[in-house]
């Protein structure tokens, strides 16, 4: 089933709310490390971080495979092979 312009407008806003997020969390991280603050509370915000893009590159590339899978590429003109060689550079 081929995504609509609505799936893509949804998934777009899903996306940018993940990016966001880690923006913010980055900026805690950020004020974290100038604050001199314990170890723990830096990495596990950092994690958080790395997290929240990691999630964001999935969902990224999940909207560029159906649009590839209903059209033979995406909407960057990406194939089934360089969508999955993205894939891997995340994991």
């Amino acid at each position: 089933m081929e995504p609509t312009q609505a799936d893509q407008i949804e998934a777009q806003r899903k996306i940018l709310n993940r990016l966001r997020r880690a923006q913010g969390q980055l900026a805690s991280v950020i004020t974290a490390v100038e604050e001199g603050r314990d170890c723990r509370a830096v990495v596990t915000q950092l994690s958080a971080v790395t997290g929240a893009l990691d999630k964001a590159g999935f969902a990224i590339l999940a909207t560029a495979m159906r649009e590839c899978m209903s059209n033979g590429e995406s909407s960057d003109g990406l194939n089934v092979d360089e969508i999955e060689k993205l894939f891997v550079s995340l994991a």
